[in-house]
């Protein structure tokens, strides 16, 4: 059973649905994701989850300069916040490939790599770089299992790989290995999994050293198998854990081994009672992510045992025995089972430190764009 032990004390003028984070929290997250990888270096945090420009400077502040994200307005988030190492984990085609053009002229200075795995899109990329006068380091996506995107290691893989060290305006950037399709909850099978993995793209990247070809760094992992990675002695490993840094019910849940806290979490507001055993509260699926199956997408600590049984755009329906203690105006705490999609769809967020709302964060990055 989850349940939270961080109450806040002055909700008054939070209007709900409300996306809480507990600054504290978040720190000692980041702290833990240090304490595994066993140095900052290591890290390439994913800013998925949060996109947040506040929450990527604690982590700066704690020594991790590496940053990983998916979108170019993640990529401008994270420049803005001051990264100076950016690595935009997606193969970018059509408008996408000017925009990371831009990205560099507009913040000189900073070291910007992609994802490549087709020839096409990573030769237009290459000319459009080469005609700026610019350098894009570009890693070879490798699919280990996850059937995304990627190619699995082998004879294309290589062939790839020295295009991209053949092609002006791109550099060799090494190695790109998500595993997403990992969720055992089995330490040991999930180990077993990252493993069996790991002997392939080493012996890959082993080929292409051997033939002369730069690999600088093999980008790693998610939330659930950084640890296993960070396990591995390899001088060229990057973890990339992204989830983490807020956690969420789902990871609580699946991945019971990660010692992460509960950072962010939902407020809402009693709006009605329809029915003796019926509370409706303001938190529709405009503000808590979709993807998990209908009645499963949140956590009610105060209500453990409430059947979701309606939710709609502006509205969630709680069928429990415990109704008749809430009214109009009450507030209950709702833990996202997903929160990544959750955060997207907050334009800020509310700050707690130490029980009090202290402001509040612009979810930045949730946007498309930002100027680029």
């Amino acid at each position: 059973m989850i349940t939270l032990h961080y109450p806040i004390e002055n909700t008054g003028e939070v209007f709900t649905p409300a996306l809480i984070v507990f600054r504290e929290l978040v720190e000692r997250n980041v702290e833990a994701m240090i304490r595994i990888a066993g140095r900052p270096d290591r890290l390439r945090p994913h800013c998925k989850t949060h996109k947040i420009a506040e929450v990527t400077g604690l982590e700066l502040a704690r020594g991790i300069v590496k940053h990983k994200c998916a979108t170019p307005a993640e990529a401008e988030m994270l420049a803005r916040a001051g990264v100076r190492d950016i690595f935009l984990a997606y193969n970018l085609v059509g408008p996408n490939i000017q925009r990371a053009v831009r990205l560099l002229q507009a913040y000189g200075g900073i070291r910007l790599a992609v994802t490549a795995d087709h020839p096409q899109p990573m030769a237009d990329l290459g000319a459009a770089m080469h005609h700026s006068g610019l350098t894009v380091d570009v890693l070879l996506d490798l699919d280990t299992g996850m059937h995304r995107t990627g190619l699995a290691a082998g004879p294309e893989a290589r062939t790839l790989y020295e295009q991209i060290t053949a092609t002006p305006g791109l550099a060799p950037g090494g190695l790109h290995v998500y595993d997403g399709h990992n969720h055992q909850t089995s330490v040991m099978e999930r180990r077993a999994a990252v493993h069996a993995a790991w002997d392939r793209v080493s012996a890959f990247r082993d080929e292409l050293v051997s033939a002369g070809l730069p690999v600088p760094r093999i980008v790693a992992g998610g939330t659930g198998t950084f640890p296993i990675y960070a396990a591995i002695d390899d001088p060229t490993l990057e973890l990339s854990p992204g989830t983490c840094v807020f956690h969420d019910a789902g990871y609580t849940a699946a991945y019971p081994d990660l010692q992460f806290e509960i950072a962010a979490v939902l407020l809402t507001r009693v709006v009605s009672r329809p029915s003796p055993d019926r509370v409706t509260v303001d938190l529709g699926y405009k503000a808590c992510a979709s993807d998990p199956p209908a009645g499963k997408r949140l956590v009610f600590p105060a209500l453990p045992d409430a059947q979701q049984v309606l939710q709609n755009e502006e509205h969630l329906v709680l069928q429990t025995p415990l109704a008749s203690r809430f009214q109009p105006g009450d507030e209950l705490i709702a833990i996202p089972w997903h929160i990544c999609p959750t955060t997207a769809l907050h334009k800020q967020v509310y700050v707690v430190v130490g029980g009090r709302v202290v402001g509040r964060w612009d979810v930045a990055a949730r946007d498309r764009q930002l100027t680029i």
